[in-house]
């Protein structure tokens, strides 16, 4: 064994024991929280209803009428029985269908009927027995969704309905916010730990809780905004995703606040006032999110949402240092490029090895891409798109940047986890005559190889040309010299884009939509076109194209590159100076 993986075992023990650690002080502090959750008392009646931003669809309540069940990909027909009761397609669907969100489409109905059928499935739920072991509607990230759906639609779940109903759901909804205080004191780390707190706090202004409570609420919340809100805005996990989830909470609940004369607590405005705009920095011109560390599909309607509470409206910004992103943009040109390292390890379980990749679009449509987040069921696919051959980037013998801890083992206690590999980036701006300008670099492939990984993107003014330079530097121990054997660059191109060689194979058309078109070419190396695969398209996964460039993995390889918009002739747009960039 190596001293690099000696080094990494030695980290992954030290994990696995953190993690053994927390639960033994969390154990030990079980009685207190247990204690502290039975004093939570029933309320009498909810004072406000937070409002729900999600979209939603009227024609959705008819497929549930007639008892179909669609979540997460899967439709699940209940014929006459009740969906709580049914062997779920999957834990995803279980989760979903136990989170109640979907509770709103029923709302958007406006029809009587909808309205008994919303009570009549929620009773179903409140009748079940004893939940099984290891029942996903049971989790803590359920139960809070759970929570904050029921608070949401409960005018149309509570208007006229019958006093044992009443009871019987005025139970249930304390007995989850109970379930949570104990949870936060077990082992609830990641990003739901947010959504957990954000479900305590509504539920203590929504139901008027005693001033005890809503103070116990309100600094878990600030706390935990304050630890995973980074200070420009970005999520601590990197996943774009999270910011929309976070916000279609946050936005209700400083609301609430308001419709019951109470100032939102401090942390909660400063935090939304930071994501809303760093949401933007990811955000492209056809109103998707850049394929970052676990985003998938867009959901538009909710950005939409969301984006109508901006009140700065201003230009997105273009550098989010501590959340690890960049922008370059020109004219109808677009760059968005991930130069972060990876998140801490409890939240890194949905982050890529995707440093240095970027994504491009023109004018809306979106050229380069990453290949995105399959569905969260899709376990072998996830794996796959976290690979760093999955991104827009270089990679060395086909390897990632970072390690990912494996699901057997000891490792399976931190499965998922990254665990090793990229532990530096350097960026650094530049203003050229002719455009702007990044200077990235990261460390992913010293340990392994001695090889600095090092990347330049220049946009021009006018937007009609991308330039970019990828290096290797040799920088580590003589013994890693020659221990590489191929590095492979990779572009994936959006589903959307038609790839033809041109130039007698020097060099690639790219045809949009739109009539667009564009000239990639590699200075003195060739370009292949193979077959990818986009897994964010809203129908599901879609086969793509890729521009792939390899070579030998040496301290001399350099490999400079572009892509040039050209007129219908094939003439270059470009007017600025190549030599400058």
């Amino acid at each position: 064994m190596s001293v690099a993986d000696f080094g990494d075992e030695l980290r992954i023990a030290g994990l696995i024991a953190a993690r053994g650690g927390r639960w033994l002080r969390r154990a030990a502090a079980a009685p207190y929280h247990a204690a502290r959750a039975l004093g939570v008392a029933v309320p009498e009646r909810l004072h406000v209803a937070p409002s729900d931003i999600g979209a939603a669809d009227p024609t959705v309540a008819d497929a549930i009428y007639a008892g179909y069940f669609s979540f997460d990909g899967q439709t699940v027909s209940a014929r006459g029985r009740s969906a709580f009761a049914l062997e779920p397609p999957s834990a995803a669907w279980r989760r979903s269908l136990a989170g109640f969100a979907w509770l709103r489409h029923l709302r958007a109905a406006d029809k009587a009927l909808a309205r008994a059928n919303a009570r009549a499935l929620v009773d179903d739920f409140l009748r079940l027995g004893r939940p099984l072991a290891n029942d996903p509607a049971f989790e803590a990230a359920v139960i809070a969704r759970r929570t904050l759906s029921w608070l949401a639609q409960s005018p149309i779940l509570l208007e006229g309905a019958d006093h044992d109903f009443y009871e019987r759901f005025m139970t249930s909804l304390t007995r989850g916010v109970r379930a949570l205080w104990r949870a936060l004191a077990r082992e609830t780390l990641g990003a739901e730990r947010l959504t957990c707190a954000i479900a305590l706090a509504e539920f203590g202004v929504c139901a008027g809780a005693d001033r005890k409570f809503q103070l116990r609420a309100t600094g878990l919340l600030a706390a935990e905004l304050s630890r995973q809100i980074l200070p420009d805005g970005g999520h601590i996990g990197r996943n774009p995703q999270t910011l929309i989830d976070l916000l279609l909470d946050l936005l209700p609940l400083r609301q609430a606040y308001a419709a019951r004369g109470v100032r939102p607590p401090e942390a909660v405005v400063i935090s939304i006032d930071r994501m809303i705009p760093m949401l933007r920095l990811l955000l492209h011109g056809d109103g998707s999110l850049a394929l970052f560390n676990g985003m998938g599909v867009a959901p538009l309607d909710r950005l939409a949402a969301i984006l109508a509470h901006d009140e700065a409206r201003g230009r997105p910004p273009i550098n989010a240092p501590y959340s690890g992103y960049q922008r370059l943009e020109a004219e109808e040109a677009l760059i968005i490029i991930d130069a972060g390292v990876p998140p801490p390890p409890v939240f890194s379980t949905g982050a890529h090895a995707g440093t240095l990749s970027f994504e491009y679009s023109l004018a809306g449509e979106r050229i380069v891409v990453n290949c995105g987040a399959p569905a969260a069921d899709h376990a072998t696919a996830r794996r796959l798109a976290r690979a760093t051959v999955a991104h827009s980037t270089l990679a060395i013998d086909d390897r990632s940047s970072c390690r990912i801890a494996a699901s057997q083992g000891p490792q399976r206690w931190i499965a998922g986890q990254i665990v090793a590999g990229l532990s530096r980036v350097s960026v650094d701006r530049r203003q050229l005559q002719s455009g702007h300008a990044l200077d990235l670099s990261h460390d992913g492939y010293v340990r392994d190889f001695g090889l600095r990984h090092e990347r330049v993107l220049a946009l021009s003014l006018d937007g009609a040309r991308l330039v970019g330079e990828d290096r290797l530097v040799y920088v580590g121990d003589p013994s890693k010299e020659g221990a590489a054997r191929e590095f492979v660059l990779r572009f994936h191109l959006h589903p959307d884009a038609r790839l033809a060689h041109a130039a007698g194979g020097r060099k690639i058309h790219i045809a949009l939509p739109s009539g667009a078109e564009l000239v990639f070419e590699a200075k003195g190396v060739a370009a292949a076109i193979e077959e990818s695969i986009f897994f964010a398209a809203p129908e599901g996964a879609r086969k793509c194209g890729q521009i792939v460039v390899t070579g030998p993995a040496t301290p001399q390889t350099n490999v400079r590159w572009s892509f040039k918009r050209v007129d219908a002739s094939g003439e270059s747009r470009a007017v600025s100076r190549e030599a400058d960039m």
